[in-house]
């Protein structure tokens, strides 16, 4: 697959009921190459919150089943904290260094804000992503603390 000029990447939001099998099986299948895989971590992926979530993700052409290269999931306020979250933040390893990563955090906190204007955006983080994530203004509002042996910290990005 030829590396796509970022500004040719196609941006798709979409109610789980709207989803195709195709591409929950895509959401699904990069999850697990990333979190379970990758990073050596075995965890329970599928947690009840698919099904509420709006699903962000990134493809390079627009057909309906084309390869997902970013994803994120968008949890309304109060499915796993007081404000609305975004989670499962992921992009593909043949699509890393490019600046995709930087985009797909944009898309969801813009997606986020129109969604829930009235509410904070909370995240779990991964320790070592804690700077990047300052960049789209969050603020580390915790301890540092274990989910799935990986050190993680909740930040917060005010209304």
């Amino acid at each position: 697959m030829k590396t796509p000029d970022l500004s040719e990447i196609i941006w798709h939001e979409k109610l789980f009921k709207d989803l195709t099998t195709e591409s929950l099986y895509q959401f699904l299948r990069l999850r697990a190459e990333v979190f379970i895989i990758e990073q050596d971590c075995i965890y329970q992926d599928i947690d009840n919150n698919d099904a509420g979530a709006t699903h962000i993700y990134a493809t390079t052409t627009p057909e309906p089943n084309a390869p997902v290269i970013a994803y994120a999931r968008i949890l309304q306020p109060n499915q796993k904290y007081p404000n609305a979250s975004i989670g499962r933040i992921v992009t593909s390893s043949s699509f890393r260094g490019l600046g995709l990563g930087k985009l797909l955090v944009e898309q969801s906190v813009s997606l986020c804000k129109k969604l829930y204007p009235n509410y904070g955006i909370t995240i779990s983080a991964q320790k070592h992503l804690e700077e990047f994530y300052t960049n789209f203004d969050f603020q580390s509002d915790s301890e540092v603390y274990l989910e799935d042996d990986i050190p993680h910290i909740r930040m917060t990005r005010s209304k």
